[in-house]
């Protein structure tokens, strides 16, 4: 306008370029990580004969290198470069901009110190200890107060459809990350869950989901709404499909975590409520993608010469694809099919693999062009990447459907006699190696494809020229007055802290009406008066257990199928968990369910089969673990482990702390005395001694009644 006065202010593109490089070099390690796992599935010396590279260690390993690492660091490129474009102004504080960026790559290293060692919560997703969970709070809300600072400064007066998603994402990734990380502290590197059995299964896929959708979802929705009608030189097909998109996803997706637990031990109204979100949730998923595609229209010759725009495509193909899958597997007839086999991993890497990951290569494709003033090296290799991940995908994912209804029908399958028609576990695993071997060649071919782009990364930044600060000028935001008639939505756009809240407030309410009568209504957990706490050396081998990861291929969840019962026993009741911290249900069964495995084998199986699996199941793909018999486990933190389960109401007798090491070392003596009457010599502070303690113990107490007081 005439007589309008400029401001000129520069936008940060140096932060941008730390967290692409970040992107780019975890995003590497983690799908190594990935694909090192994905071999250790068929080939267990893959696993490398120590207990730091064993699968069960490296795949949380792998999952939050993925996750936080790539991922996380592709949102924060992505918004500091987007957000302040789209605001007029620079990011409020740049000190916070480099406390976001450094504190995030400590907590990566964190992780990946403490995970290979064994420090693990065993929650999905939110395996590291309280201390990183605190950091990671600390560095989320400086990443958020910079966010919202730079809202309150900004020049433009309403606020574009990206960072609506921004905001919501910050919000509920806080309160899902406290909520599920309450634990009490045992020492420095220890504790144990706030919640026990049922309630933390529900609160950990509560939060589980969630991390799913407003860590992997939501942001690059955010993302999309940017980068996609940039890329493609087309503004957003509609913007009141957008509005209904954003809010109706936000308030839905927070009921769907219990479709996580169907047929398990979580009371029925939680299981129907999430089957109903779920399916409903399909509505705004589709909203969105077809919001995407349809921002292409007029386009779609670009897409044919443009790698960026291929990436995009797939991508959001992807989540539609994902987003259709997700209600599908939430119907329980089709649950009861595809849960805990490999069809959940296939999901799962549809989204990732296709909608992070290609969207992430999109937008990294597109920034450093612009970043270093110069044109992309070579379209041809940025194609030739498009190609081998797109065939990666395919490569990974049908493998994975085939050896899931494989599993599924095996498992189910009766013979004439009415019997299990495979009642040897290992029968299924090894039908389905061909299948692993080509999902690993898929995730070597998505790799490699990533390879290519550092490649072509490294030559766009040497042709050009970098701009650590990118000058822009825009008039000063006008004080905010009333607009007679304006659109609602219109008027909440001009008022970020009202918006904000309104969109915590909409995430708010499906968490609070699932959790907290789970919390505090007892008849949710009906208790069952034989089952009681675990015994010291017990409680030593179910956290010896956590530590090697065993619950990332062994559930402990029999479900009230025939099938289950026949091949593992009396199916689970809720209140056989009451005194689990964390619970150990378990997402997928790479091996056999271990609920009611105590007292089916002697002392002596199991230590044959921790030492040497195939001695005791031949042809199994499990990994030895040899040092498990020679490890000295230190007792020492015992009584501690004993007094905060005493302050989180595990019924242990006062005093009991002084008392426990003493209680341990008889039972460990029986056990040495067992193992020794087979011709096996161990010392009692073993760790195969510990192990096996808790091993015996599972599921044996409702062998001894089945009487509940509700």
């Amino acid at each position: 306008m005439p007589g309008t006065t400029l401001e000129q202010f520069s936008y940060d593109n140096k932060i941008v370029k730390y967290f692409g490089v970040a992107t780019i070099a975890w995003g590497l390690v983690g799908m190594l990580v990935g694909v090192i796992a994905a071999t250790q599935l068929f080939l267990p010396e893959a696993n490398l004969g120590n207990p730091y590279t064993t699968f069960g260690r490296i795949r949380p390993l792998h999952t939050n290198a993925v996750i936080f690492a790539f991922v996380g660091n592709a949102i924060f490129a992505g918004i500091y470069y987007s957000m302040p474009r789209l605001l007029k102004a620079p990011m409020w504080s740049k000190a916070l901009s480099w406390v976001n960026f450094w504190g995030w790559q400590l907590i990566i290293l964190l992780a990946a110190i403490t995970l290979p060692l064994g420090i693990t919560t065993s929650k999905e997703y939110a395996e590291l200890e309280w201390p990183i969970d605190i950091l990671i709070a600390l560095v989320w809300v400086a990443f958020g107060a910079n966010m919202i600072g730079t809202l309150i400064k900004r020049r433009e007066k309403h606020m574009y459809v990206a960072i609506w998603f921004y905001l919501a994402s910050f919000v509920t990734v806080a309160v899902l990350h406290i909520f599920n990380s309450l634990a009490l502290p045992v020492s420095f590197l220890k504790s144990y869950s706030a919640y026990a059995g049922v309630q933390d299964a529900l609160v950990q896929w509560w939060y589980g989901h969630n991390a799913v959708a407003f860590f992997l979802t939501t942001p690059f929705l955010g993302l999309m709404y940017y980068y996609l009608p940039k890329a493609a030189n087309r503004p957003v097909y509609s913007y009141k499909l957008s509005i209904i998109h954003f809010w109706s996803l936000i308030f839905l997706y927070i009921w769907a975590g219990p479709h996580h637990l169907l047929y398990t031990a979580l009371p029925e109204w939680a299981q129907v409520l999430g089957v109903v979100f779920s399916v409903m949730l399909i509505a705004p998923s589709w909203g969105g993608m077809v919001n995407g595609l349809l921002t292409l229209r007029g386009a779609w010759d670009k897409v044919r010469v443009d790698p960026v725009l291929k990436f995009m495509v797939v991508a959001v193909t992807a989540y539609g694809m994902s987003t259709f899958e997700g209600p599908m597997l939430s119907l329980k007839n089709v649950n009861a099919i595809a849960h805990y086999t490999d069809w959940i991993v296939a999901h799962v890497h549809i989204g990732g693999l296709g909608w992070n990951g290609f969207f992430t290569f999109a937008m990294l494709y597109w920034l450093w062009p612009r970043m270093w003033k110069t044109n992309l090296y070579s379209t041809k290799l940025a194609t030739t990447h498009f190609w081998m991940g797109t065939i990666g995908i395919i490569f990974y994912a049908l493998p994975m459907y085939v050896a899931a209804l494989t599993q599924s029908l095996m498992w189910k399958e009766f013979s004439e006699a009415g019997r299990l028609a495979y009642p040897n576990f290992l029968e299924t695993v090894i039908q389905i190696v061909p299948m692993y071997m080509l999902r690993a060649f898929g995730g070597l071919l998505y790799l490699s494809g990533a390879f290519l782009m550092v490649y072509n990364m490294v030559k766009t930044a040497q042709q050009g020229k970098f701009v650590a600060e990118e000058a822009d000028e825009a008039p000063a935001l006008k004080p905010s007055v009333s607009h007679e008639g304006e659109f609602w939505h219109r008027a909440w756009e001009r008022k970020p802290v009202f918006f904000t809240i309104m969109a915590t407030v909409a995430i708010l309410i499906g968490g609070a009406v699932e959790i907290i009568p789970t919390l505090l209504v007892k008849s949710n957990v009906p208790t069952i008066s034989s089952v009681q706490p675990y015994t010291p050396l017990e409680l030593q081998g179910r956290d010896l257990y956590i530590s090697h990861g065993c619950v990332g291929c062994h559930s402990q969840m029999i479900r009230p199928f025939r099938s289950e019962t026949e091949r593992y026993g009396e199916y689970s009741k809720a209140g056989e968990f009451v005194y689990d911290r964390p619970f150990l249900w378990g997402s997928k069964r790479t091996g056999p369910d271990l609920h009611r495995v105590g007292g089916k084998y002697p002392d002596s199986w199991h230590y044959y089969h921790m030492v040497d699996p195939e001695s005791m199941s031949p042809g199994s793909l499990m990994p030895p673990y040899p040092w498990l018999s020679t490890n000295i486990m230190d007792h020492s933190d015992l009584p501690a482990k004993i007094r905060t389960m005493q302050k989180l109401g595990v019924p242990y007798p006062d005093g009991y702390d002084a008392q426990a090491n003493a209680d341990l070392m008889l039972q460990a003596e029986q056990i040495v005395a067992n193992l020794k009457a087979s011709g096996v010599e161990v010392l009692p502070e073993s760790e195969i001694v510990a192990l096996i303690a808790y091993l015996q113990r599972l599921g044996t107490d409702i062998k001894k009644t089945t009487a509940s007081n509700p």
